[in-house]
């Protein structure tokens, strides 16, 4: 797993260098680092606004001690990793950063996330249970509930 990591990093760097110097051929040395330079304002920026829009809901739940996993907790990660691509330099990381940035792009970016976490630990899916019983047992922790029924679906695993 690591050398694979090595490996992704090392050819993500390689693209950059290429994309910069392309860039650099196109618009010139000067203008280039000055392009460079502006992402980086605009990554910091983007961010600071952002984390504040994101955070506040995040802030409000942990307040009222109801915090739980939301797709707030979801969009704060996205936006710090959108906010280091686009800090660090090259135009490759700053697009995917963007991507990670921007609200209307987000649920995308979320989306593609998702879908190859699902892959990589093995989930297909929603798994469909059709309950035929629910009943509520009091416990001194607070109430259980117990729901009887079967698997209507495919097995969420894929084997």
């Amino acid at each position: 797993m690591a050398s694979r990591v090595r490996v992704l990093a090392g050819l993500w760097a390689l693209a950059e260098i290429v994309v910069f110097a392309l860039v650099a051929a196109w618009i010139g040395v000067g203008w280039t680092l000055l392009a460079a330079l502006a992402t980086t304002v605009l990554g910091w920026t983007l961010v600071a606004r952002q984390m504040r829009d994101v955070t506040a809901p995040l802030r409000a739940q942990a307040r009222g001690g109801t915090l739980q996993r939301s797709r707030a907790a979801t969009d704060a990660g996205l936006v710090a990793a959108g906010g280091v691509l686009m800090v660090l330099p090259g135009f490759l990381g700053d697009v995917v950063g963007l991507l990670c940035l921007l609200p209307p792009t987000r649920p995308l970016v979320r989306a593609a996330v998702g879908r190859g976490l699902a892959a990589k630990l093995g989930v297909a899916g929603p798994v469909r249970v059709r309950s035929t019983r629910v009943e509520t047992f009091p416990r001194p922790e607070g109430p259980v509930r117990v729901i009887e029924g079967e698997v209507a679906g495919e097995s969420h695993l894929i084997r």
